[in-house]
């Protein structure tokens, strides 16, 4: 995994124990984790865990403003669970309320496809998310994603309850075609 990715707006780096102040500051808004499933961070503790446990054993980073230097979300991608022994992973994300509908997700996440398919050689990469998430499926879409359908009762949050998720994923080429190809007319 990289150490650090730059965009127009954004610096992707690699999550430190160091930075748990920065998650819990966001991860804390109840409008933040549930919509992907996962509840509020409790403390600074919970987020220094999470970093350790979770973002710091995959390729996740954490996703800096560099206006300000502020750390206002993650990206990554995680091992794919519905492809096995297939070159695919599957791309997560989630972002400081503050800072949404400024394209922010759209941009880290076309550097992190780029990343997955130039610097991992996967041939595909998918996304999930649930039906009531409104948001993020815009992100999808703009990013490229191609739909595959909803699974019913797949994803267990972490009140228990169970959610739908709509499936989405990209090919290699579908993401060759799109943004490397010169010819290709794409809002993308």
């Amino acid at each position: 995994m990289p150490g650090r990715i730059e965009t127009d707006r954004l610096i992707l780096e690699t999550w430190t124990p160091k930075d748990a102040p920065a998650l819990y500051a966001y991860a804390k808004n109840p409008n933040v984790g549930p919509n992907a499933g996962w509840k509020p961070h409790a403390d600074v503790r919970e987020s220094k865990r999470i970093i350790k446990t979770i973002f710091s054993a995959k390729d996740t980073w954490k996703i800096v403003w560099k206006e300000n230097g502020e750390v206002i979300g993650s990206i990554g991608l995680d091992d794919d669970r519905r492809r096995p022994g297939i070159p695919s992973r599957e791309l997560g994300y989630s972002l400081a309320e503050p800072y949404w509908g400024r394209g922010i997700m759209t941009e880290a996440g076309k550097a992190v496809l780029r990343y997955g398919f130039e610097n991992l050689h996967l041939a595909i990469i998918s996304i999930q998310t649930a039906v009531s998430n409104v948001r993020s499926q815009s992100v999808i879409r703009k990013l490229g994603f191609h739909p595959e359908g909803m699974e019913r009762m797949c994803y267990r949050i972490y009140d228990g309850t169970t959610v739908d998720e709509y499936v989405f994923s990209m090919l290699r080429s579908e993401w060759e075609s799109l943004y490397l190809d010169p010819d290709a007319t794409s809002e993308c």
